[in-house]
C-alpha cells in the first residue's frame, strides 16, 4: 500500500470540508498502514468545532466525549459526518461518524454543557504534576514504532514502572495543515497516547489495543502540554483498562478511560 504524500508539519491535510488525508505522521504503533487513533480523535473534535461554529453560539463547553472504534483505521482518506442529536440552550449532544472507503470505522458522541460561574463552589483533588519544563524527554520511539509516536515529545514525571506512569506530552505538528484548530482539539489529540506510556508488558510480545476512549472534563484545558497520570490494569480473561487523570499546567482537568483487548502476539 502506498502512503499519502507527506506534509512536513501536520497529521492531516484537508481535502474539503468533510474529508481529510492523513500524513505518515499519523501512522500507528501496531501497524504502519494504519492510523494511530490519537490524531484522529483530535480531528473528530475539530469536526465537532466546525459543526458548532456553523450554528448559533450558545456558549456550551465540551464536557464529555466517548469514542467507539468500529474497525480498522486504515491510513487512507477519511470522511467525518457530524449531526446534532439533542439540541439545547444549556445541554447539547453531538455525534460524529468517521468513514474510510465508505465504511464506518469510528463513532463519537459529545456532550456540551452550559458555561456558568461556579467559582464559589469549585473544588476537588488538586494533586499537580511536576511542570514539564524541568523534565527530560523519553525516547518513546525506542519502544513503539510509527509516525505518530516519532512525532511527539514525552517527558516522564518520574521513572516509568510497568502499568504506572505520569508524563507530559506535546507535539510540534499541526493537526490539520494550514488550518487553525482549538486548544481543546490540540489537547485531546494527545490523550489516547496514555495506553502507550504505562505498558505492563512489552508490545513485542503482547498486544493491548484499546477499542474505545471516554473523556470527562470538569475544566477546559489550556497550554500546549497534555498531562497524563496513568494506570494500566490487565485482567485474567483478556481485558484490560487504562485509567488516566488528565492535567494541564494548572492542575487536573478531567479523566480518561480506555478498555483494552489483551492478547499474546503470534510467535512471541
Amino acid at each position: 500500500m502506498s502512503l499519502p504524500t507527506v506534509s512536513q508539519g501536520s497529521y492531516f491535510e484537508a481535502v474539503d470540508d468533510r474529508r481529510y488525508k492523513p500524513t505518515p505522521h499519523a501512522s500507528g504503533a501496531w501497524a504502519p498502514d494504519e492510523q494511530h487513533f490519537s490524531p484522529l480523535s483530535g480531528l473528530v473534535v475539530h469536526a465537532l468545532d466546525r459543526h458548532r461554529a456553523a450554528g448559533p453560539d450558545n456558549g456550551l463547553l465540551l464536557s464529555r466525549i466517548s469514542y467507539d472504534i468500529l474497525g480498522r483505521l486504515a491510513l487512507d482518506e477519511c470522511e467525518i459526518e457530524v449531526e446534532t442529536v439533542r439540541p439545547g440552550r444549556t445541554i447539547e449532544l453531538l455525534e460524529a461518524v468517521v468513514r474510510i472507503s465508505g465504511r464506518s470505522v469510528l463513532r463519537a458522541r459529545a456532550w456540551y454543557l452550559a458555561e456558568l460561574d461556579t467559582t464559589a463552589v469549585a473544588g476537588g483533588p488538586d494533586d499537580r504534576l511536576v511542570p514539564p519544563d524541568s523534565l527530560a524527554p523519553w525516547p518513546a520511539a525506542d519502544l513503539w514504532p510509527g509516525g505518530y509516536i516519532d512525532s511527539v515529545e514525552i517527558r516522564p514525571v518520574e521513572p516509568r514502572r510497568p502499568g504506572r506512569t505520569a508524563a507530559w506530552i506535546t507535539s510540534p505538528l499541526e493537526l490539520v495543515a494550514g488550518v487553525p484548530v482549538s486548544t481543546l482539539a490540540s489537547y485531546l489529540t494527545l490523550v489516547d497516547t496514555a495506553n502507550g506510556i504505562a505498558v505492563r508488558q512489552p508490545p513485542t510480545e503482547w498486544m493491548f489495543p484499546n477499542v474505545d476512549l471516554t473523556i470527562h472534563l470538569h475544566r477546559q484545558p489550556r497550554g500546549r502540554w497534555t498531562g497524563l497520570d496513568t494506570k494500566v490494569t490487565f485482567g485474567p480473561t483478556g481485558q484490560g483498562l487504562t485509567s488516566t487523570v488528565l492535567h494541564d499546567v494548572d492542575g487536573p482537568v478531567g479523566h480518561a478511560s480506555q478498555i483494552l483487548t489483551v492478547r499474546p502476539l503470534p510467535g512471541a
